[in-house]
């Protein structure tokens, strides 16, 4: 044992000897012209190394310089600088006289990608192969550089196109490896903080350079992210996935497949491709598993009916989260002018403003700022909804066509979904052509116009029961009863109505009701902003009063007129059942007083009856 130990003592003092005298033998600052002839030779880049390279032993052996740059010819600032560089190398190529680097690394680099630090040749400069094949200079034979590793550590990227907004890229920590074959390993962190969000992400992935820069490809197989901040849902965005993506050069095309990714709980797979050009060409085909756009989409004002006191006042104090805008001068949807895009997509189950919808399938064709939707349908409880359009951004002023068709459709979910407070359950069936400046649900209310024929099925109007408002009327001015109803909604088995919007100004026309109590018919309007309504309907009461005889025969067969107006949440009512019970009573008298004339006509009585009828 002892002898072991002896012997292990001895190597490590040789080793120990070995490397001093390889530090106090081998200067680094040779190598330093050397690094900036290859770099230089190889990409055309200029190196530049501040102050002089010292050797670092342990860990280990590593070159270490100061403050380094790497700038592109004739560029305005360095693609690369960094406060301090380290280069691992190798122990035993530098005995035959070669550098193989292992690994470097750079700890508080700026990278910027910006038209300032692109390259700019000289004019009428000759254009460079791409591959460089020119032998090299007599004082370069001998060498080799060989790098293996790069690791950037707590440094920012600077990205920026040309006239583009400025992207920067913070705390990133990149380690990427490559064997022989340029099969290569990419783990990548970093963070974008912008317009009040925070983007946190992370990947790791394999690369195969082995034809680059024709070909590259990479599989990553765990990428990880978290958004918060801004407009976003309160809990932030979070999610995972994985995908394989590969650029070709010559097509200018980045293809990805085997997509599955996650965001929060939407979950998506699919396919795609970008074609880069002067507009980018994308095609993709999406499929959702589920589509929560609710947990994606900036949180919406919304009123909640069952909320406490306690919890209304908790909501009033919260203050409202920041509204990311741009510039007021540029058009909405103005990023769909940038690019050509064609996407599918289909989705199991979809979520949006508290709506569930099922078996969702969409194509969206976007053409530089002409957006065609031909098919986007899904079913939505019982019902099915279809809403294909057009969405046109070419100029400065949009302009949305929408052709909405509703079968069997629950009106009260929608009602619900987009915060209109009216009491009002039914099966919709619908089909009309809207158009307005901009998608937007406030935007509808207040600036969209078109025009739709309305059906509805076992509707239900709660607050209000026109039966029971006509027949109490009756009660209180006549001696007629009625039968005891409490129900306090209207009812009706269908409805029919033609409606028309004008920036906020509904109008029914030929509006139709029936049920085995009533029938009605109506004309009326409706402002979506101010939420007020003024209808005006004709009730015929059926089914409900007590007894026999004239009067009820009268009630059965005529119409009432009846107003409703005022505020959705606070409506009135003005009934005429007065002067209607008056003209009877009238149109009743007279018709007595004319059969009592006929058979008194002989008399002078009898002609003086039908004089006075005559002046009535």
């Amino acid at each position: 044992m002892r002898r072991v130990l002896t012997t292990l003592m001895i190597l490590l003092v040789v080793l120990v000897a070995g490397l001093s005298a390889l530090v106090l033998l081998v200067n680094p600052n040779d190598f330093r012209a050397y690094m900036v002839r290859q770099v230089e030779a190889r990409s055309g880049y200029q190196l530049a190394l501040d102050g002089p390279l010292r050797w670092h032993v342990w860990p280990q052996l590593s070159i270490l310089s100061g403050r380094m740059t790497l700038t592109a010819p004739g560029a305005q600032t360095p693609v690369v600088k960094a406060d301090n560089m380290r280069l691992d190398v190798a122990l035993w190529p530098l005995i035959s006289h070669q550098l193989q680097v292992k690994q470097v690394m750079l700890k508080g680099a700026v990278i910027q990608l910006t038209p300032q630090s692109e390259a700019a040749p000289m004019k009428d400069a000759p254009v460079a192969p791409h591959e460089n094949t020119l032998p090299q200079v007599e004082e370069d034979r001998g060498w080799s550089w060989d790098i293996a590793n790069l690791q950037v550590a707590d440094s920012v990227l600077v990205f920026q196109h040309e006239g583009a907004e400025q992207l920067t890229v913070r705390d990133i920590n990149l380690l990427m490896e490559q064997d022989t074959s340029h099969q290569g390993n990419l783990d990548f962190s970093g963070r974008i903080n912008r317009n009040q969000r925070d983007l946190t992400l992370s990947l790791s992935a394999k690369v195969d350079a082995s034809d680059y820069p024709h070909n590259l490809s990479a599989v990553i197989e765990k990428m990880k992210w978290q958004l918060q901040g801004g407009d976003l849902p309160s809990q932030g965005i979070e999610g995972e996935g994985q995908l394989q993506a590969q650029w070709q050069r010559s097509q200018q095309r980045l293809t990805l497949s085997n997509l599955s990714l996650r965001a929060n709980d939407t979950s998506l797979t699919g396919s795609g491709s970008v074609t880069l050009a002067s507009l980018p060409v994308w095609a993709m085909d999406l499929q959702f598993d589920s589509l929560n756009l609710d947990n994606l989409l900036p949180p919406r004002e919304r009123t909640d009916d069952s909320a406490t006191p306690a919890q209304q006042g908790q909501s009033q104090n919260r203050l409202p989260r920041p509204i990311i805008s741009s510039s007021p001068d540029t058009p909405q949807y103005n990023g769909l002018r940038t690019f050509t895009a064609q996407v599918g997509i289909a989705a199991k189950s979809v979520r949006w403003r508290g709506m569930e919808f099922a078996d969702v399938t969409g194509q969206f064709n976007n053409n530089a700022g002409l957006l065609t939707i031909p098919t986007l349908q899904g079913k939505l409880g019982d019902g099915q909804i279809s809403l294909p359009g057009t969405l046109d951004v070419r100029n400065d002023d949009g302009q949305a066509d929408f052709q909405p068709k509703l079968d069997n459709v629950e009106i009260g979910t929608i009602l619900k979904a987009f915060n209109y407070p009216i009491a009002l359950t039914g099966s919709l069936t619908m089909a009309g052509d809207f158009s307005g400046p901009n998608i937007d649900a406030d935007d509808f209310r207040h600036h969209w116009q078109g025009s739709a024929h309305v059906e509805l099925k076992n509707s239900r109007m709660e607050g209000l029961n026109f039966q029971l408002l006509v027949q109490q009327a009756v009660a209180r001015t006549s001696n007629v009863q009625t039968q005891d109803n409490y129900d306090t909604a209207t009812r009706l088995d269908s409805f029919t109505t033609d409606l028309t919007l004008d920036r906020g100004e509904m109008t029914f026309r030929d509006m139709q009701g029936h049920s085995p109590l009533l029938t009605l018919t109506g004309e009326g309007e409706m402002d979506l902003v101010k939420e007020q309504a003024d209808t005006r309907f004709a009730v015929r009461v059926m089914e409900g009063w007590k007894g026999q005889g004239e009067l009820i025969d009268f009630l059965k067969s005529t119409p009432v007129p009846l107003r409703i107006y005022g505020q959705w949440q606070a409506l009135n009512y003005s009934l005429q059942v007065d002067q209607l019970l008056r003209k009877h009573m009238q149109d009743e008298a007279k018709r007595r007083l004319n059969d009592w004339a006929d058979r008194n006509k002989d008399r002078q009585s009898g002609k003086d009856a039908k004089k006075l009828l005559e002046k009535m």
